[in-house]
């Protein structure tokens, strides 16, 4: 409980912080994650990016599933944690597909994780006026209130900035969007 707490009041105050930030510095995170993504008839929203740290109590929740192993001594796990908007008055499919890039044309997509992962995005059909992840699910209720894309990427190219993310209308894969992310 006082570690919730102490997690709202952090949010709170690095969001006075950035309150008090001039115009540009607004307008830069705007224009990079939490912007929305318009994409056939959803909107997409990069809530946070991250590299992971599977040490971590809260990350190690996340990769529930996820083969440690499998990540070799130069390479990291790096989330990206996406919300999903349907402002239309039917049902869609939100994206399946997904690629993370480089400025040196490196490309890695999403490492699938378990069923029992509550917090991995699944491409769902979402509802009528709706959002994903669904309300009342563990993704939802976190602080993130995202669906984790999990890749594995080298910690060199961690340098080669921006990275960027790459979703594909999954009712037309020539028709995508792209957005930076924060490292």
């Amino acid at each position: 409980m006082r570690l919730r707490l102490l997690t709202s009041v952090m949010v709170l105050v690095v969001a006075l912080a950035l309150a008090g930030c001039g115009k540009a510095e607004v307008t830069r995170f705007g224009e990079t994650e939490a912007a929305y993504l318009d994409l056939g008839d959803m909107k997409y929203q990069v809530q946070i990016s991250r590299e992971m740290n599977p040490a971590d109590r809260e990350d190690h929740g996340f990769l529930i599933g996820a083969d440690e192993k499998s990540v070799r001594p130069n390479e990291t796990w790096f989330g990206v944690w996406m919300r999903v908007q349907n402002e239309t008055s039917r049902p869609h499919a939100a994206a399946r597909e997904f690629e993370l890039s480089d400025t040196q044309g490196h490309t890695w997509r999403p490492v699938q994780l378990p069923a029992d992962n509550a917090f991995a995005y699944r491409p769902i059909t979402v509802p009528a006026d709706s959002v994903a992840p669904l309300p009342d699910t563990p993704a939802a209720e976190t602080t993130i209130q995202g669906s984790l894309l999990l890749f594995k990427v080298p910690y060199s190219n961690l340098q080669n900035r921006p990275l960027v993310l790459k979703i594909f209308d999954p009712a037309d894969r020539s028709q995508s969007v792209e957005v930076d992310l924060d490292v």
